[in-house]
């Protein structure tokens, strides 16, 4: 898991629990109704917003956001460095055998063995980059979608709640409870919004960006292979789009 993404989750909840305690009683902030109106609410127009399959298939992207295990770019640049020597003394037919964790490396070194254009290789590697960031894109607008919701059925929420109070207005003793239960819906609203989904949608985008760069790289290493370069210059040149840090020998560069 991401450690960041999580426990910045945990934080927030942990925060507005540990001062809704130490101002009074959990159960006093805890309403049914209103938590159905808020989360039920916003998955109904999400789900209008976007079909089925899309809503899942967002949710399943949303994963990314919280799982530790990544492949950076300085990793592929390492292994495309490697694929290059290979292919240069032995010849590209040689990669066959190479064992490529990094799948869009792997198809990439398979088309290239395979004897496909160059042209026709870059083709197929940019047609997937495109695709992976319009699944990515689409994920991230549906999380916006949710944070920009959320709030706004907390309002509806609390609209009903306001309703329900002045019908009762013959009864002072109610309008106490029947506000603050009102006023719940706006505060879900806000969490749902704020502490979950919009953290969550700029955590896609930038795990998109990062994808995309990789991509880049490992395409750029492909058609680097595939004409032959030199190990040392395909490194300089993909290095070139890593921040000092990342490159090898990073810490003694930047210094």
């Amino acid at each position: 898991m991401d450690i960041a993404t999580l426990g910045g989750i945990l934080l927030g909840f942990g925060l507005i629990l540990g001062s809704i305690l130490m101002g009074g009683s959990l159960s006093a902030f805890i309403d049914f109704p209103s938590i159905l109106i808020v989360v039920g609410g916003t998955i109904a127009c999400t789900l209008t917003m976007e079909r089925l399959e899309n809503v899942l298939g967002a949710f399943k992207i949303a994963m990314n956001a919280i799982q530790a295990k990544r492949s950076p770019a300085s990793e592929a640049i390492k292994r495309i460095v490697e694929l290059s020597a290979i292919a240069r003394r032995e010849g590209v037919l040689a990669l066959e055998n190479e064992t490529i964790e990094d799948e869009f490396l792997a198809k990439g070194v398979r088309m290239a063995v395979d004897g496909m254009a160059e042209e026709e290789i870059i083709r197929t590697l940019e047609a997937e980059l495109v695709a992976m960031k319009e699944r990515h894109s689409r994920g991230q607008k549906l999380f916006k979608f949710m944070t920009a919701t959320a709030p706004s059925m907390g309002m509806i929420g609390t609209l009903i709640g306001l309703v329900q109070m002045l019908q009762s207005l013959d009864d002072p003793s109610s309008i106490g409870p029947a506000m603050a239960v009102a006023l719940l819906t706006t505060m879900y609203g806000a969490i749902m919004a704020f502490v979950v989904c919009g953290p969550i949608a700029e955590k896609l985008g930038l795990r998109s960006k990062e994808e995309a760069a990789k991509m880049v790289v490992v395409i750029e290493g492909i058609q680097s292979i595939v004409k032959g370069q030199n190990a040392s210059i395909i490194q300089e040149k993909l290095e070139a789009r890593l921040a000092p840090k990342e490159r090898e020998g990073g810490e003694k560069k930047a210094a």
